[in-house]
């Protein structure tokens, strides 16, 4: 387990550099499986797969859009004029978004998770802006979008742990942004999210009495987190070498192409 684990670290620090994933569309699907092959659905772990997979995936966060954050700023890609106004608005909408995870059913849990991807997936596909080229002059956003985009991507990122990409990648790509920009934003675009969503998995979850067992706060499993926070940074370092190398259209393929994976992985388990 703890192999495979480190393995999927690497796979997920690498999505975080270049694609700005975070790594729940990885951690997620994984954890979700893992713990029900290892436990069972019966379970107190089983029952909480979901949730556990979600709390752990936003605790791997923290550390993965930290470094690849780091590792854009030496690259020079990040636009800070237009990240500094999302980021207390996402750290609202994280909270909100816990705490909603929480007192939703894991059932339900996961197919919002898929009827996320699936929607992400049809809007990257057919609405103009994702796939053509772009030349990277991004248009501003008035006050009062920025506040309500900010909390809605906050707040599903942190109900379904996958970081905010999913969203700001397209919204940043159809004002302006190359692909190379748009993923570098939604890194630390996702750190707020990240905090503010574990510390409320952490805290709610102990509230409420929730135990399993030792290496766990709350439902973010430490074990778990450590090993893929570790396999994390060095997919970040083996990725950042492919900073701004991949042609723009080319690297919105494979960003949906990912998608779609995972989506798979999601429907099967």
């Amino acid at each position: 387990m703890y192999w495979l684990l480190l393995g999927f670290g690497v796979l997920t620090g690498a999505t975080t550099m270049l694609f700005g994933f975070g790594g729940g569309f990885i951690v997620v699907p994984l954890l979700y499986t893992l713990l029900l092959a290892l436990h069972g659905t019966q379970s107190e772990i089983g029952q909480a797969a979901m949730h556990i997979a979600v709390a752990t995936s936003t605790c791997v966060m923290i550390f993965g859009t930290a470094l690849a954050t780091r590792r854009h700023l030496i690259a020079g890609t990040l636009r800070w004029d237009l990240i500094r106004p999302f980021l207390i608005y996402i750290a609202i909408g994280a909270v909100i978004g816990a705490t909603a995870a929480l007192n939703l059913n894991a059932t339900w849990l996961r197919w919002a998770f898929i009827i996320y991807l699936i929607l992400t997936i049809l809007d990257s596909l057919f609405r103009p802006g994702f796939l053509h080229e772009s030349q990277n002059n991004i248009r501003p956003m008035p006050p009062l979008q920025l506040a309500s985009l900010g909390i809605t991507i906050g707040g599903f990122a942190a109900l379904l742990g996958v970081g905010g990409s999913v969203m700001t990648v397209p919204l940043m790509r159809r004002r302006g942004a190359s692909m190379t920009s748009a993923t570098a934003m939604a890194n630390p675009l996702s750190l707020p999210m990240a905090i503010s969503g574990t510390l409320t998995y952490m805290v709610l979850a102990s509230r409420d009495a929730v135990s399993l067992g030792a290496w766990h706060i709350g439902y973010v499993d430490l074990a778990a987190c450590l090993i893929l926070v570790i396999g994390s940074w060095v997919g970040i370092r083996v990725a950042a070498r492919w900073i701004g190398s991949i042609p723009d259209r080319i690297h919105a393929k494979i960003y949906i192409f990912l998608l779609c994976l995972v989506l798979g992985v999601m429907i099967v388990v």
